[in-house]
């Protein structure tokens, strides 16, 4: 049986084995053959989903889009820390190609920006070229094959050119202080915010003050008894 299902939000998606199968161009059960297409794209956030809108408008249509979650919008589906938002005036943080009229705020907030994303996505068709929940593992380079052996959680495919979209704030990193480990309450980055964790009342220490600490700082320190903020300089 073909199984298709929903995301939250919405988006049909196929199950695990159809999804391996897919990347693998073969059907679930069958003898695994590798699928070539002519890109691979890492990534479904604003550079990999505005790579993937390009090449399909000057007729493109052999390309996959990897992506690891199960919804689109990279940082902006990563990051739900309290005030998250856009920094920049969000007529210009959009795609030259798909204005947007209609945004709520000059500094739109995350989820807007999240919504922005997933209608780009379905308006240009890009959808059927995203394999969801699809972790790069390995990709290196075969001089003699000239082309890139691709290692996925969902599978192995080769393409002829790889672009890169994942970004340099996929993966948040807890500093390395010393005694970090010792630490016996709750600890966690704000780009994977612990939003089961009620701060009402409780000792909060923030480190850093950069784009993100200066959104959430001040919806938090309302609530909580006391607020320590660190920064370097």
């Amino acid at each position: 049986m073909f199984r298709v299902f929903a995301n939250s939000d919405g988006h049909k998606t196929l199950s695990d084995d159809h999804q391996r199968a897919a990347l693998q161009g073969d059907s679930p059960g069958s003898k695994t053959h590798v699928r070539h297409v002519r890109l691979a794209i890492l990534g479904s956030g604003f550079s990999g989903l505005g790579m993937a809108i390009r090449l399909k408008q000057h007729g493109h249509e052999d390309f996959v889009v990897i992506e690891r979650a199960a919804d689109i919008g990279g940082t902006w589906r990563d990051n739900t820390y309290p005030g998250c938002a856009c920094d920049i005036p969000s007529h210009l943080y959009s795609f030259s190609f798909a204005l947007n009229p209609h945004w709520s705020r000059t500094y739109s907030p995350q989820r807007e920006i999240r919504d922005y994303l997933r209608r780009c996505a379905r308006r240009f068709g890009i959808l059927p070229h995203i394999q969801w929940n699809c972790e790069l593992l390995d990709a290196s380079w075969k001089e003699v094959d000239q082309c890139w052996h691709i290692t996925t959680t969902q599978g192995e495919l080769t393409a002829d050119i790889l672009i890169l979209g994942n970004g340099p704030l996929s993966e948040p990193s807890l500093p390395p202080i010393p005694g970090i480990e010792r630490f016996e309450g709750v600890m966690f980055h704000s780009a994977r915010w612990h939003h089961d964790y009620d701060l009402t009342g409780k000792r909060v220490a923030v480190i850093g003050t950069g784009a993100s600490a200066i959104q959430f700082i001040p919806h938090i320190q309302p609530r909580v008894a006391h607020l320590s903020l660190f920064q370097r300089t």
